[in-house]
């Protein structure tokens, strides 16, 4: 269970953008602008209301969020021109979309010509898949677990999914067994600095009390020691970053509904979020490949 606070997240980002100026990145009327800002906060008795916020595994989590996980989110665009460029640059053979979700990236699979495998641990993502995507084979399956033969597939693709293990050594092991030699692993998975800041799925139980998807902040060395374990090289390692944004709003005293959070907070202190974010990475994207 976590406790989560307007007032102690817009703090935890000014005190972000503090260190950085602190490191030369900013001047001391930013600095001084911070600390004013702070002391607002402090004064404004609405934002010290939290909420207790329970922590879910994916079956339950992804079983809310399956009707609307298709809905506007940036982090799925950076994955699909890796996919597409390396699906599409190898023969069509057999490719498994593991941790399909709705079948966003099989899709991609199959239009590149692949018989494509689909495993999700949520039978209601996957009923959206089959939806999508009639022709494809959808299992239900945890990802140390695969149900998949032994040198099965060509390529494996796993999108936002491994923040969700505890240990990514036993899921990569997976991976490396149902690929055939010289097969490719593709992985999008949420930044580790954004796992930090709480960039984490929220929903809604039956009963009304909100939740968290369970993650778990694996750095960027956790992910390439857990590929080279499985005997899988490094092909292309990135960690792109969202665009700034063009202009920054107006500071708002409004935290938005608790379904927003921490997005909405962030307009609490739009200059200290700036600050905070910048050229921080969205996500890291991994080309790996079977030797």
């Amino acid at each position: 269970m976590a406790y989560e606070q307007p007032l102690a997240y817009a703090l935890g980002l000014e005190g972000v953008a503090l260190l950085r100026a602190f490191a030369g990145e900013h001047g001391r009327e930013f600095t001084q602008e911070r600390i004013a800002e702070i002391r607002r906060l402090l004064d404004d008795e609405t934002l010290g209301h939290g909420v207790d916020v329970d922590h879910v595994d994916t079956v339950e989590g992804y079983g809310i969020w399956a009707e609307t996980y298709d809905g506007p989110n940036p982090a799925f665009g950076f994955d699909e021109p890796m996919v597409r460029e390396v699906a599409g640059s190898l023969p069509p053979g057999t490719a498994l979309d593991a941790a399909c979700g709705t079948g966003r990236s099989a899709a991609v699979l199959a239009d590149c010509g692949h018989r494509v495998i689909g495993v999700d641990s949520s039978p209601d993502m996957l009923d959206h898949a089959r939806k999508r995507l009639a022709d494809a084979d959808f299992r239900v399956g945890d990802l140390d677990r695969l149900p998949v033969e032994d040198d099965a597939v060509e390529l494996l693709t796993c999108a936002l999914a491994l923040s969700h293990v505890p240990d990514l050594d036993p899921v990569l092991r997976e991976f490396a067994r149902v690929l055939r030699p010289g097969g490719h692993v593709l992985i999008t998975d949420m930044h580790p600095e954004q796992v930090a800041r709480t960039h984490v799925p929220t929903v809604r139980r039956p009963d009304g009390s909100g939740a968290r998807v369970r993650v778990h902040q694996h750095r960027t060395g956790d992910y390439v020691r857990a590929a080279l374990a499985a005997g899988l090289v490094i092909r292309r390692c990135e960690e792109p970053s969202l665009p700034p944004p063009a202009d920054l709003p107006e500071p708002t005293a409004d935290p938005g509904p608790w379904e927003a959070w921490p997005w909405s907070l962030a307009a609490l202190v739009p200059e200290a979020t700036h600050a905070a974010n910048t050229g921080v990475p969205a996500v890291i994207l991994l080309h790996l490949q079977l030797q």
